[in-house]
């Protein structure tokens, strides 16, 4: 099989994560930052923005999300929402994934043909970006999954971490030495979903 199919398939998603160092900071930044650089978009636009959060910055991330979901869950709901949290906040770093409106705006007047295009583009192009980094942090030996808590902590991160109003947050990434292995996962029958003309 070649190592390309190998990388989707041990893909996985890990919720049982530590933050144990077992790839330094310096290797997951080289990572990130290639894949943004080499991550298609359509046009070439290149509207997906990535913060990488480590260490308190990390911890940080969850205690805003935690306590956000807690003005909203209810009180005799929470302690399953409370265990979520607490094991993101147990990884190593967070990868935020965003898309730059005024990229997409300016693609929109530029082409304006496709102009209703270029959002869904831009979501197709984070989506690619997302598994990408997923992929290659599991090739390194982490675990992650993906989260979405935005719109809900919105607001909070950028003013936290000073992002551009201009950045809309589509999902998190938490990722760390994973602690336990995933669970088996089931398949829909491959006829179901390809079909093949010839």
């Amino acid at each position: 099989m070649n190592s390309f199919l190998d990388a989707i398939k041990k893909r996985r998603s890990y919720y049982a994560i530590g933050e144990e160092e077992i790839v330094p900071v310096e290797r997951i930044e080289e990572l990130v930052k290639e894949t943004v650089k080499y991550v298609p978009s359509a046009f070439n636009s290149q509207s997906a923005r990535v913060v990488i959060l480590f260490g308190e910055n990390h911890k940080k991330l969850w205690d805003i999300t935690e306590e956000t979901l807690r003005k909203i869950v209810p009180e005799g709901q929470f302690a399953s929402t409370e265990k979520k949290m607490a094991g993101f906040r147990s990884g190593y770093g967070t990868v935020l994934f965003f898309e730059d409106d005024t990229v997409i705006r300016s693609m929109q007047k530029e082409f304006e043909l496709y102009k209703d295009n270029f959002p869904v583009w831009a979501k197709q192009s984070n989506g690619m970006l997302q598994f990408a980094v997923w992929t290659a942090l599991e090739l390194e030996g982490l675990g992650a999954s993906l989260q979405h808590y935005n719109p809900l902590i919105d607001d909070e991160v950028k003013g936290e971490w000073n992002i551009p109003e201009s950045w809309r947050l589509i999902a998190q990434m938490p990722f760390g030495n994973p602690t336990a292995e995933p669970g088996d996962k089931d398949f829909l029958p491959l006829e179901e979903r390809v079909k093949v003309f010839s």
